[in-house]
């Protein structure tokens, strides 16, 4: 059985020893050097952030793996893909305006921004999926397809469709244009329980689709028109809002899984994960949530399944935060999950379909060895 190796460090620093050095340290020990990147064009794909939410990554991590990048006389930049939402990067003006907003420029990052499929989202790279049980042709965002080299800088939270959204969450739909992500989230169309629902209108503000419908002051989702991104979920103040089922939800993450084989195969790629403000919603969310546990650490690796798994395994391995949406569901219920707390938080979630799948098509293992770096 193969086993990855997956590279740790804690948020603890000494006087002379910040964690943007540790970062550094961490991701050439885990074997950031072995990459040539001499003049190679290299995609840092990242999130930058909704306006509003302050979970996001700072871009002074950013820098450090963007210097690091330099150093080996590569050429980075930041980049990321539209959105499928009503928000703030549902085009490039937007998305660039947002990321400014929240501090990336090529001052604070020390790289340029690159909004991957262009202007309205549609300029993308078809890219055959090998061994695709659900997507044969990936809709990719075309700066992505054209770097030599891709390093995904994760951070690692809940997700309310995906359980949790890690690398392969920021890979396979961070990178897919707004026709791939239709594509992936169309497997999932969320229906709205009328007992719960309020007619308060706030599922009718964030569709981009007019998807919800009024009817005796009640919503329902027109499925003709919902694409199934789940946004409508989040925004509910009553949790009216509920995914399909549990298979469109599993259907989805293997589409996700086989998005990033898209984009990782045949092209060196390296993975950094910062289990930090582990949210119980995207960064997508215009707010955050208060984390469900407290900050564990940074991971990086080469491969982006064993890296979400050994995250999975961190964050689950942690207390309970109490004035939280974990702390919200009673001992029993987490319990009944198994003390999986993104099960807990997401009853109707199933990260580890994701996981399976990303094995199953060779992108990752789920086995690794866990290195911790000072």
């Amino acid at each position: 059985m193969n086993i990855s190796k997956v590279y740790f460090t804690d948020l603890r620093a000494k006087n002379g020893d910040n964690l943007l050095q540790k970062l550094q340290r961490l991701i050439k020990t885990a074997g950031i050097g072995n990459i040539d990147f001499e003049n190679k064009y290299v995609a840092i794909k990242i999130h930058f952030g909704e306006p509003g939410n302050l979970a996001f990554l700072r871009p002074n991590y950013a820098k450090a793996v963007a210097d690091v990048v330099k150093e080996l006389g590569g050429k980075p930049f930041l980049t990321d893909c539209n959105t499928l939402y009503v928000g703030g990067r549902k085009n490039a003006l937007d998305h660039l305006d947002s990321a400014n907003l929240n501090g990336f420029n090529p001052i604070t990052t020390g790289c340029q921004i690159l909004i991957a499929d262009g202007l309205k989202g549609t300029d993308e790279a078809l890219v055959p999926v090998e061994g695709g049980t659900y997507v044969k042709e990936a809709k990719i965002g075309r700066a992505i397809m054209d770097a030599d080299i891709i390093i995904s800088l994760n951070h690692f939270k809940g997700h309310e469709a995906t359980g949790f959204g890690g690398a392969l969450k920021n890979l396979g739909m961070g990178c897919g244009s707004r026709a791939g992500k239709m594509e992936m989230h169309s497997a999932g169309k969320p229906h709205v329980d009328q007992d719960l629902c309020i007619g308060c209108k706030m599922c009718a503000k964030i569709c981009a689709h007019d998807a919800p419908q009024f009817e005796n002051k009640k919503a329902y989702i027109d499925h003709d028109k919902c694409v199934g991104c789940g946004r409508c979920i989040g925004v509910c103040p009553k949790d009216a809002v509920l995914p399909a089922s549990d298979e469109s939800n599993d259907i989805l993450n293997c589409k996700i899984a086989e998005y990033t084989k898209a984009v990782i195969q045949g092209r060196p790629n390296f993975h950094i994960n910062l289990v930090i403000d582990v949210s119980p919603y995207c960064d997508c969310h215009g707010e955050n949530d208060a984390a469900i546990v407290p900050n564990v650490g940074m991971f990086a690796s080469f491969d982006p399944v064993a890296l979400d798994v050994a995250c999975a395994d961190a964050v689950n391995a942690q207390p309970v935060i109490q004035n939280s949406k974990l702390g919200d569901c009673k001992e029993e219920e987490r319990a009944a999950h198994h003390h999986d707390h993104f099960h807990s938080i997401f009853p109707e979630t199933n990260w580890e379909s994701a996981i399976e799948h990303g094995v199953a098509i060779g992108i990752g293992n789920k086995e690794y060895e866990l290195i911790t770096v000072k």
